[in-house]
């Protein structure tokens, strides 16, 4: 399962806020709702989010494997 926790600590670590993420950079809310959530979210959003916290994809996504995990 990939999650988003390593984001929520570098958002805090960065100065920055889900209030400047939406008005300053213009991610949408539902993007941070999706982040939340541990939702899909396209690679466009993450290299944004990683240009933004100026941070490498791994600072932000970390995959943990899970029985919920879809079937291969």
């Amino acid at each position: 399962m990939i999650t988003y926790e390593p984001f929520w600590r570098m958002l805090e670590k960065s100065g920055e806020s889900t209030y400047t993420l939406i008005y300053k950079h213009h991610i949408s809310s539902s993007t941070i709702d999706r982040l939340r959530k541990n939702k899909p979210v396209n690679t466009t959003t993450l290299n944004d989010l990683c240009r933004i916290l100026n941070c490498d994809i791994s600072d932000i996504v970390r995959y943990s494997p899970s029985d919920q995990d879809q079937k291969l």
